[in-house]
């Protein structure tokens, strides 16, 4: 029997790019709600108990009460893909290249937050260098990261796309998360091993998806004998073995002269780079990833495809 799948939001921008992803699906049976039953509360409980793995495609307080609605059954697997459950010990945290055993953790656990697109381009190029002892605990991390407008959502889409809007955007360009309190920020602590929140600047760029996320270091503060050749090679050491992280060769990164945010727009891949002078003081590590890809929806795929492997 074919593994029944609900996404509980289906209709909102991450589930509706899980559903182009499981479109051609023969190996799942996708239960779906009618968009006008969408807030149909004793439909999406029958749905989400008659599901094997259901996918919270939500806000955080509504994803509480999905979970809520299950009520002791015990036999669906959730993914959630909002910030709710990020940081609690009873969730796996769906980032399948964090750690050697991570995809083991993923497809054995019922329950699995999955991450933010921020988060995961800065733990993914953060944690390896913790895990290597390069990094710190204490080093005061940086987190600088441009997203496609898509990430806010169908209200920014609307903000971003329609000009008639009553609060219609039209900068090219604008950071927001001002006041340093942004809801990824305990994640990025938490699975980027960090002894202290990092300094998060998100912004947004008028394109629909990509996303670059930029960690600066200064190689003095990093431990003894650091190097830009050192960080780079713990990174190679770190993604061995799997298709989904590709770390740049240096040769190439140092020939580049630009990076576009959109380069990875529409694949569930990520690019990490590791940029500076050979020698010199200072490096900046860059995630280029697809917001809805790797940083949404391709990971909650991703996840599942692990879940029902076990």
């Amino acid at each position: 029997m074919k593994p029944k799948i609900f996404i509980d939001g289906e209709h909102g921008t991450t589930g509706l790019q899980i559903r182009v992803r499981m479109a051609d699906r023969a190996d799942v049976d996708l239960l779906s709600i009618p968009e006008a039953e969408r807030r149909n509360a004793a439909m999406r409980e029958d749905l989400l108990n008659a599901a094997d793995v259901a996918i919270l495609c939500l806000p955080d307080d509504a994803a509480k009460q999905a979970v809520a609605m299950l009520d002791g059954n015990n036999t669906v697997r959730i993914i959630d893909t909002s910030t709710a459950h990020r940081v609690s010990p009873d969730w796996a945290y769906g980032f399948a290249e964090m750690d050697k055993e991570q995809t083991a953790r993923i497809r054995d656990a019922r329950l699995v937050a999955n991450p933010g697109c921020y988060p995961t381009g800065a733990i993914g190029l953060i944690r390896p260098l913790r895990q290597a002892g390069l990094l710190p605990e204490t080093y005061p991390v940086t987190v600088n990261a441009v997203s496609g407008y898509t990430g806010g959502g169908k209200q920014m889409i609307a903000q971003m796309e329609d000009p008639a809007h009553p609060e219609a955007i039209t900068a090219p360009h604008f950071l927001y998360g001002l006041s340093l309190k942004h809801k990824h920020v305990p994640e990025m602590t938490q699975h980027g091993l960090l002894g202290r929140a990092p300094i998060f600047a998100p912004s947004v760029g008028r394109f629909p998806q990509g996303m670059i996320v930029q960690v600066p270091l200064h190689l003095d503060d990093l431990a003894a004998g650091a190097t830009l050749e050192t960080i780079h090679a713990a990174l190679v050491d770190h993604y061995a073995g799997q298709s989904v992280v590709e770390v740049v060769p240096l040769d190439i990164s140092a020939k580049l002269a630009r990076i576009d945010a959109t380069e990875l727009a529409g694949t569930d891949r990520m690019k990490l780079f590791v940029f500076g002078t050979p020698g010199g003081e200072q490096v900046n590590l860059v995630a280029l990833l697809d917001n809805l890809g790797k940083g949404a929806s391709g990971a909650a795929v991703q996840n599942m495809d692990l879940m029902l492997s076990a």
